[in-house]
């Protein structure tokens, strides 16, 4: 049986997203427990130059929101990137989740071959479908993804590996 391009995207994006809004609801909890402002873990970095919390989790969902739309031949929706709590981080997720889950099969399947083009800050890049997806969308969604993680982490959330891969 052959893997199927939307097998490949939809599903592996919004379980991942879905672990993403656990968590979040744990730093949440987290920081209302201990009386820490919220703030903190949305401003939170791993190190100076890099991203904060919230910035991770906008890039992620840009990254999914992005890679199913071109896939599928529709315009990328366009959110403001102008998070600044868990709960709007939380919002941005279930939006893009809704996004997700509203592009079926057929629009994705046979989106192997597709040229996809992005303009990036000073340049163009282009790709077919499939390399699109396996060879620039999985390593920046993943790599945000771990980051957003690491930075919860990294400042006394309580998480663990399952957190982040999901229950089976």
């Amino acid at each position: 049986m052959q893997l199927s391009m939307y097998q490949a995207s939809i599903p592996l994006f919004v379980r991942m997203l879905e672990n993403m809004s656990v968590i979040l609801d744990k730093a949440a909890a987290q920081a209302e427990a201990k009386k820490i402002d919220q703030s903190i873990f949305v401003n939170a970095r791993l190190a100076p130059d890099m991203y904060p919390l919230s910035r991770q989790i906008q890039i992620a969902t840009d990254m999914a929101k992005g890679c199913c739309a071109r896939l599928a031949g529709i315009d990328v929706p366009s959110y403001e990137d102008n998070e600044t709590s868990i709960e709007e981080l939380q919002a941005r997720i279930a939006k893009t989740t809704a996004f997700l889950r509203g592009i079926s099969a057929e629009q994705i399947d046979g989106s192997e071959e597709k040229p996809i083009s992005l303009r990036t800050h000073n340049h163009e890049l282009n790709f077919l479908g499939q390399p699109y997806l396996l060879h620039f969308v999985y390593p920046n969604f993943y790599f945000h993804l771990t980051t957003a993680y690491a930075i919860l982490r990294h400042n006394g959330v309580e998480l663990g590996k399952l957190d982040f891969v999901g229950a089976y």
